[in-house]
């Protein structure tokens, strides 16, 4: 993905659509839920580290489970991390597995097409010399 946004800002907005989606779930599954704007905000914040950090390595250990599974895993994965940030950010609740699962699955939809929408997930084309 190319993009010319400054890495400040690109961090900022995918925070934001991070956020947004938790915000939007909350309010589509009544089994997550939220006390207050910081909670929701930290969330989206640890949301995206975890996807960045910890949801990689979990993905290359269980990369022969993936393939068996023909990638239906990385679901599980997904509900994973999302229930390791509920576990870590106080007053943010996920009721249990399948919550986070159908959650998570709804957060990877929800943000394909917002950064679809938003023309981050076009790729340029670049010319050889």
């Amino acid at each position: 993905m190319t993009t010319n946004l400054h890495p400040a800002l690109l961090f900022a907005l995918r925070w934001t659509i991070n956020t947004l989606a938790l915000w939007v779930a909350s309010y589509l599954f009544v089994d997550i839920s939220f006390t207050n704007a910081g909670a929701l905000w930290v969330s989206g914040l640890l949301l995206g580290f975890a996807n960045a950090i910890i949801r990689p390595v979990l993905l290359i250990l269980t990369l022969p489970l993936s393939v068996f599974t023909l990638g239906f895993f990385v679901l599980v994965i997904n509900a994973l991390m999302l229930l390791l940030v509920a576990w870590l950010v106080p007053g943010f609740s996920v009721a249990g597995f399948w919550t986070g699962f159908f959650v998570a699955l709804f957060i990877s939809v929800f943000g394909f097409f917002t950064n679809l929408f938003i023309g981050m997930g076009h790729v340029k084309m670049q010319k050889l010399p």
